[in-house]
C-alpha cells in the first residue's frame, strides 16, 4: 500500500477507534510528542489530550468523513459528527504525520447541523 493510501487509512481508522473508544489503538496511533490544538486546546500534550479529549461515556452514534486528502505529511478531514443526544455538528481537522504516525492534529470547528 502507498503512503497516501496508508496515511488516508490512518485517519479513517483514527475515527473508528474514537467511535469504539478504544483508547489503546488511538494511543499506537500517535507519536510520543503528539499534540492536539483546537478553539479550546493550545498545543496540549498527549496525556492532556487523553484526558481532556476522550470522552468518559460515549457521546457519538457516528462520524461521516465527507472530505479527505492527503499531501505528503498532512492529511486534511472534514467530517459530520452525530451525537447520541439527537445533536450533529460538522468539523475539520489536520493531521500531521511523522512516519507512519500521527504528530498533531488541529481542530478547526464548523457548525452545528
Amino acid at each position: 500500500m502507498n503512503e497516501m493510501r496508508s496515511r488516508q487509512q490512518t485517519v479513517r481508522d483514527l475515527y473508528t477507534a474514537y467511535l469504539a473508544d478504544r483508547k489503546d489503538l488511538v494511543g499506537a496511533m500517535l507519536t510520543e510528542d503528539f499534540t492536539f490544538s483546537s478553539p479550546r486546546d493550545d498545543h496540549i500534550d498527549r496525556a492532556t489530550y487523553f484526558e481532556r479529549c476522550w470522552p468518559k461515556e460515549p457521546v457519538f452514534r457516528a462520524i461521516h468523513i465527507e472530505f479527505l486528502s492527503v499531501d505528503g505529511d498532512e492529511a486534511v478531514v472534514r467530517y459530520r459528527a452525530d451525537k447520541l443526544d439527537g445533536g450533529s455538528f460538522a468539523n475539520m481537522e489536520s493531521i500531521r504525520f511523522r512516519g507512519d504516525r500521527i504528530a498533531s492534529v488541529e481542530v478547526y470547528f464548523g457548525r452545528n447541523l
